[in-house]
């Protein structure tokens, strides 16, 4: 048993404890609530108490609405001009609604048996207390780290990272490192820890029409416009019924995959039914060609509709013609698209079309990312991932987003996703969870990173 491996068995209470502490601190970014600083102050105390070097970074001085990261340091005595490494995380949550689905308070941080729910259990609390603890658990034990270690935890990953890149841009002597541990990974049905080599992009919009100066009797269907319909309308143009996206020179840009990526995406597995049983499905695309659904899941574009809203949606019947009609929109995007570029692409399809009416609005927007697949720090964390599960999957993207190509443009690492979410965790949904024997484990193999890092050459 390793020194890491002692420290975790006999505090996982701690850990547990300090975790649902972050979990009853409401951090929803897209509602801007006053207690997203609170949580921020949080985990800087879980830091400091850590034992860990804390600071609360603003973006500017007059800029009190933005959240603020969360900064973490502490230099190796017996390595001090060795490597440094640095874990990316964030403390904001997604929203909880629809409330009345959660089987409890959605920040009760309840734990039962080996399951602790609430949001940000998983996504992204849980990942942030295994960096921390691991850190930690050196700390106490002897008194000092392999190598230098460094902490970014950012308050607006769930709304696109608005302000990383500034920060990133404006505090890059300070974060300078030589590798970044994503903010999370996961493990997937066979208990095996996902190794995720970059991150797909995203282009997030909303569309907005207007039909009439107020709501109006549905009698008067046959003599104005229904602005949920225009919408409709729109929306059909945009995708087909196979996910193919129909906008012009939408994939113009996109990088085909590499030699090595290919035989990183015939390595993965991908289990359908064990995927439509969990989530209850009767059909997915491409069910009947695996080789199709492995290479759309790490590097397939999609345009997705988040959200639809107008009229009357309250309980019984309303015969209203609603004056207004909102739709959110996602797109998710691979290397070599540009957001900016393609927000415009999905302009110019709208008017083309006959929907110069429809307001469109850039909401935010993150170019995609992927690492070498034989890049060296890249190996060290496969090590350490096999030598705590025995075993490990590599997989070229993260289906999902976030902001890792700045993190590579501007501090010039290459980044590993890797972590303690099991795949079924709900994140993003009602009830999610973490499992405590996975943090226990990934505090494990994060120890062991961090100790094989301090162990390599500069």
């Amino acid at each position: 048993m390793t020194i890491i491996e002692s420290r975790v068995d006999s505090e996982i209470d701690i850990l547990t404890l300090q975790l649902q502490q972050l979990i009853r601190v409401p951090s929803v970014s897209a509602k801007k609530q006053s207690t997203v600083m609170e949580c921020a102050k949080l985990v800087s105390e879980i830091m400091i108490k850590s034992g860990i070097k804390s600071e609360i970074l603003t973006f500017d001085d007059n800029s009190e609405q933005i959240p603020p990261i969360v900064y973490g340091e502490v230099r190796s005595k017996s390595n001090p001009n060795g490597k440094t490494i640095l874990f990316y995380n964030h403390y904001d949550v997604q929203p909880p609604e629809p409330i009345e689905l959660w089987d409890d308070d959605p920040f009760s941080g309840k734990i039962d048996g080996n399951f602790i729910f609430g949001r940000g259990a998983s996504d992204d609390k849980g990942e942030l207390i295994t960096r921390i603890k691991a850190v930690e658990y050196f700390l106490k034990e002897v008194g000092d780290v392999p190598c230098n270690v460094k902490f970014i935890v950012e308050g607006e990953e769930e709304i696109g990272s608005s302000h990383l890149q500034e920060y990133l841009t404006k505090y890059r002597k300070k974060f300078h490192c030589d590798a970044v541990i994503w903010e999370f990974g996961y493990i997937d049905e066979h208990e095996r820890p996902i190794i995720s080599l970059g991150m797909k992009g995203l282009l997030c919009v909303e569309l907005n029409v207007k039909c009439a100066n107020a709501d109006l009797h549905s009698s008067l269907a046959v003599l104005v416009e229904n602005p949920a319909w225009r919408i409709v309308h729109a929306l059909k143009t945009i995708r087909d019924e196979n996910g193919t996206i129909l906008i012009k020179n939408w994939h113009n840009d996109i990088r085909d995959f590499l030699p090595e990526e290919l035989d990183c995406i015939k390595q993965e597995d991908f289990d359908i039914s064990d995927f439509k049983k969990n989530y209850e499905l009767t059909k997915i695309f491409n069910e009947n060609d695996i080789e199709k659904i492995k290479k759309a899941s790490v590097g397939g574009v999609t345009s997705n509709i988040s959200g639809l809203l107008s009229g009357y949606i309250d309980e019984g019947s309303k015969t209203v013609l609603p004056s207004t009609a909102m739709a959110k929109l996602d797109f998710r995007l691979v290397p070599n698209m540009i957001p900016q570029k393609q927000f415009q692409l999905l302009r110019e399809h709208l008017y083309k079309n006959g929907f110069k009416d429809i307001e469109l609005k850039f909401l935010s927007g993150e170019p995609a990312c992927r690492i070498p697949v034989d890049n060296e720090f890249v190996k060290l964390v496969e090590s350490c991932a096999i030598e705590e599960y025995g075993k490990v999957v590599k997989s070229i993207s993260s289906a999902g987003t976030g902001p890792m190509w700045y993190f590579n443009k501007i501090l010039q690492c290459p980044c590993v996703s890797i972590g303690c979410t099991y795949k079924y965790s709900r994140i993003h949904s009602p009830n999610e969870f973490a499992r405590i024997d996975l943090i226990k484990r990934t505090t494990n193999c994060i120890g062991n990173i961090i100790e094989k890092f301090g162990d390599s050459k500069k």
